[in-house]
């Protein structure tokens, strides 16, 4: 997976919209206006992405993934950072940025989640 493959897949979700709130090259894609997504666009070959988790299973993907760790700058209980190098497979991947939309969408007040739905 590359940058615009994992901005295609984030764009492709229901609500997701994309912004650059901290500076001109940290890209963060949001679900009806909370974040669930965020990398910068000028770390070459190999990049980041951050993505919310699950705590338990936070720490279990940090000790099966070398390239997995907590995210710098979030709150490494429930944010994870993934050096996307070729070391996890794109199925994976897009696993881990589904959990995270999912995780982000099951804390949205119940109005939003009803807008949401109804799309």
């Amino acid at each position: 997976m590359d940058v615009i493959e994992f901005r295609e897949f984030c764009l492709a979700k229901k609500r997701v919209t994309e912004e650059f709130p901290f500076d001109r090259v940290t890209l963060v894609f949001k679900v009806m206006g909370k974040m669930f997504a965020v990398t910068r666009l000028n770390d070459g070959e190999s990049f980041k992405i951050t993505l919310k988790c699950n705590p338990e299973l936070a720490i279990e993907l940090r000790e099966k993934h070398d390239c997995i760790e907590g995210a710098f700058h979030f709150n490494k209980k429930y944010w994870n950072s993934l050096t996307i190098d070729g070391s996890l497979s794109d199925d994976e991947i897009k696993h881990q940025i589904n959990h995270s939309y999912d995780e982000v969408v099951k804390k949205l007040t119940k109005k939003d989640k009803e807008l949401l739905g109804s799309l």
